[in-house]
């Protein structure tokens, strides 16, 4: 069901962080649809050209880079690249994100500066040369951040990803006051369960696993990419132009049942401990 004008984002130009697969790739292609100019980043090219690929035609705009985000050189020259080639940036959307489950006290120290280096210095950085860029031109802007439901709440298991997000969200409500009157906008996302192939492998690498999820979810389901893009594309729309350091909750209702998406991990054996480690590491799912 079409929701938007089709020219709700017509000729805005949007950069996606982690673009190339996934919630981003959702974002993008509805992005494109209501008739916005799209910059895509990964740390994987092939995923990115094939997502251009896929999206674009002779009337779509895709420009795509590859970038780690945890890399301020390569924000930098990512940025400069999509300037260049556009002439500005109206909208950024930091995606890019990582996680897995696993208790805290298996954790090392590189596990968890892998999620924060991706997760919070990777918005940080982008969040930083963007908004530079910005005040700087005298240009207005939007900067949507991709959150998660536990980053007010907390939740065991995923502690590197909590702290991040909320590190985050502390980010954009910060900035939401800041940066108003250079007339930059904050808005934030806060997703419950979305599958995608990436994030169930590492979070629910198993039908059990995958169905005690489920049980928590009040309306029985899971959401679908869709519905988060269009969401998306309604906060960075000028239709939302008053709205300034709000964080949007979808998620069935998951929340309500209960703070932190996976405390209930607590009923899981150090043997069941080992064995979805070892699926995690190898991405898959059974």
């Amino acid at each position: 069901m079409g929701v938007f004008a089709d020219d709700l984002l017509q000729d805005k130009v949007v950069l996606i962080t982690g673009g190339g697969t996934g919630l981003g790739r959702a974002m993008g292609s509805r992005f494109l649809e209501l008739g916005a100019k799209l910059a895509i980043c990964g740390r994987r090219e092939d995923m990115l050209i094939q997502t251009a690929e896929d999206l674009g035609t002779e009337h779509n705009e895709i420009f795509y880079k590859s970038c780690d985000v945890r890399d301020p050189d390569q924000v930098q020259a990512l940025v400069a690249a999509v300037e260049e080639r556009f002439g500005r940036i109206d909208v950024l959307v930091n995606n890019a994100a990582g996680n897995f489950i696993s208790p805290t006290e298996r954790l090392s120290h590189r596990a968890v500066d892998a999620v924060l280096g991706i997760v919070l210095h990777g918005t940080f950085y982008m969040t930083l040369e963007v908004g530079k860029s910005w005040i700087g031109r005298q240009q207005s802007g939007t900067m949507l951040n991709i959150v998660t439901t536990y980053a007010n709440t907390g939740s065991g298991y995923v502690v590197p990803s909590a702290a991040a997000k909320a590190g985050v969200l502390a980010l954009t409500r910060s900035l939401a006051v800041e940066w108003a009157p250079y007339g930059i906008r904050q808005v934030a996302i806060a997703p419950g369960p979305f599958p995608t192939d990436g994030a169930s492998s590492r979070l629910s690498p198993t039908p059990a696993l995958e169905e005690k999820m489920m049980s928590r979810l009040p309306l029985g389901r899971t959401g679908s990419p869709e519905e988060l893009a269009d969401l998306a594309a309604f906060l960075v729309s000028d239709a939302a132009s008053y709205i300034n350091g709000e964080v949007v909750t979808i998620d069935g209702g998951e929340w309500l049942r209960g703070a932190g998406q996976f405390n209930d991990l607590s009923s899981v054996s150090p043997e069941e401990w080992d064995r979805l480690a070892e699926l995690t590491r190898k991405g898959n799912k059974k």
